[in-house]
């Protein structure tokens, strides 16, 4: 394993997907590289899995983003009920929202679902961590369904209420352009 960190340039970036098996170019590189930089500055050393789940992350941003997160913000806090206050851009317009939720990624979900209005209902969550340490990278899967169609959204952030939000929203968007159904799904 080679560890890339914040100094890393383009060069050793696209020579390490290359050792990876991963080959980008063009605007897939560049928001991929974008992507590594951003990372880099919230964390101190990047690993191989770090870098598959940033590329996985830029690959699936290449679908249409009819909901994209523009901004969160989440209170928790012992003896409080956790909030999410959200701005979320819904074809280029902006509409916030808040919610209170059991936690932190339960309120953002509900302000997530205050703006889309999906009626999608909720079929799995899971958290894995990409990295050990403190600062690594959670991968969140988010498993939406609606009117028997299941799809599987994925994100991954140093913060894993963000990655959360990341997850459920890549889900939204793969609903919205017609994704292949879940294979579980039967009759499909």
């Amino acid at each position: 394993k080679m560890v890339m960190g914040k100094h890393s340039g383009r060069a050793a970036f696209r020579s390490r997907l290359d050792e990876l098996g991963i080959v980008l170019e063009g605007e897939e590189l560049n928001a991929a590289f974008a992507r590594f930089k951003e990372l880099a500055d919230k964390k101190h050393e990047i690993f191989d899995e770090d870098l598959q789940a940033l590329v996985s992350d830029t690959l699936a941003d290449e679908a249409p983003e009819h909901f994209k997160l523009a901004s969160l913000e989440v209170a928790s806090k012992t003896g409080t009920i956790p909030e999410a206050k959200l701005v979320l851009s819904v074809d280029g317009a902006e509409h916030s929202a808040q919610a209170q939720g059991s936690g932190p990624v339960d309120a953002t979900f509900k302000a997530i679902e205050a703006v889309a209005e999906s009626g999608a209902t909720l079929q799995l969550y899971s958290v894995n961590a990409i990295t050990q340490g403190t600062d690594s990278q959670g991968e969140v899967t988010v498993r939406l369904e609606k009117g028997g169609r299941i799809v599987n959204g994925n994100g991954a952030d140093t913060d894993i209420v963000v990655a959360s939000a990341k997850a459920y929203l890549n889900a939204l968007n793969l609903m919205q352009v017609g994704a292949k159904a879940h294979p579980q799904v039967e009759g499909v």
